[in-house]
């Protein structure tokens, strides 16, 4: 009989190498682990580019609020200080009844600023990383001028005032109004008439207004001398009184504030404060219900307080007034 030959020494069968193939394929597939770090380690990756996405998104958007903000303060300062620049004194005497105590002179009133009660109270701002605050003042604004309206000789009254309501946040009112030279107290009414209308009312239909900017959370004006010190106390032909407030919170007015120019009294030169919201912080600010809890959160957001400020040289000041 005929026997296959043994095998050699180190011969392997066919099928132990087919076996050996399919047990490397095998061994080549990914594992449960490996496939569960993988998918952790592009969750991270996608995190990561969404927080990227994100960061960006926010600061694009804060910059386009910052340019919208700039762009709206500088042209209501701009229209401001115009408006100051063309301040002309009246140079009259009126025969109209003046309600300032204790004073007995010239009716028309050139240059005005008072502090607002018409429905603003003064809102305080907590400073980031500070113990301190910073109280907003809200004031009104006359500005009395004089130009020719279509050649005729012509008086011109403008103000500026916030006005605070259930529908509109700290909105910023310009009023203006004209009367002829030549019109039996046309200087006078101006102001004792038609501005106090104005502030009573600002957005009324009757009060010759335009709404300029929301969110001007501080709106202040100081007059100057001609040697650059703040006027504080009575002169020939101004009139003025302090004010201030309480030592302790509740931060309240204990005085009023005004200053009042006369006959041929203007001041040498005026400086503007604003201080406006920005619109996302203004919107939210809306959502809230009219009262504590609105105010709680303006208070809260001092960050988003744009100050704008400007000094402003009156050309027609006459330099007498103050020697």
């Amino acid at each position: 009989m005929h026997f296959p030959p043994a095998p050699r020494e180190g011969f392997r069968p066919l099928f132990s190498l087919v076996t050996r193939h399919w047990s490397l394929a095998t061994r080549s597939a990914f594992t449960l682990i490996e496939v569960m770090v993988a998918m952790a380690l592009l969750s991270v990756i996608v995190i990561a580019l969404m927080t990227v996405f994100s960061s960006t998104q926010s600061a694009f958007r804060a910059s386009v609020t910052q340019t919208d903000v700039l762009e709206s303060g500088r042209a209501t300062m701009d229209l401001i200080t115009g408006d100051l620049r063309a301040m002309a004194p009246s140079m009259g005497i009126s025969n109209k009844v003046i309600n300032v105590p204790n004073y007995d002179g010239p009716g028309p009133v050139n240059f005005y600023v008072g502090t607002n009660y018409y429905g603003n109270p003064p809102l305080t701002n907590s400073l980031v990383a500070s113990s301190s605050e910073r109280i907003n003042i809200q004031q009104d604004v006359f500005i009395l001028s004089r130009g020719n309206l279509d050649g005729v000789p012509t008086w011109t009254g403008t103000g500026y005032a916030v006005y605070l309501s259930t529908n509109n946040l700290y909105s910023l009112y310009r009023f203006s109004a004209s009367y002829p030279v030549a019109q039996s107290l046309s200087a006078s009414n101006l102001f004792w008439s038609d501005f106090q209308n104005f502030l009573a009312a600002p957005n009324s239909a009757n009060s010759n207004y335009s709404h300029l900017v929301d969110g001007v959370v501080d709106f202040q004006i100081r007059a100057y001398d001609a040697g650059g010190r703040p006027i504080l106390t009575n002169r020939i032909n101004i009139f003025t009184n302090a004010f201030g407030f309480s030592a302790t919170p509740p931060r309240v007015y204990y005085a009023d504030h005004s200053v009042y120019f006369f006959s041929n009294a203007v001041p040498a030169s005026v400086e503007i404060e604003m201080a406006t919201l920005e619109d996302r912080a203004l919107q939210r600010a809306e959502s809230r219900p009219f009262g504590p809890l609105r105010t709680k959160y303006l208070e809260d957001q001092a960050a988003k307080v744009h100050v704008f400020r400007q000094r402003v040289a009156i050309p027609n000041v006459d330099p007498s007034v103050y020697q």
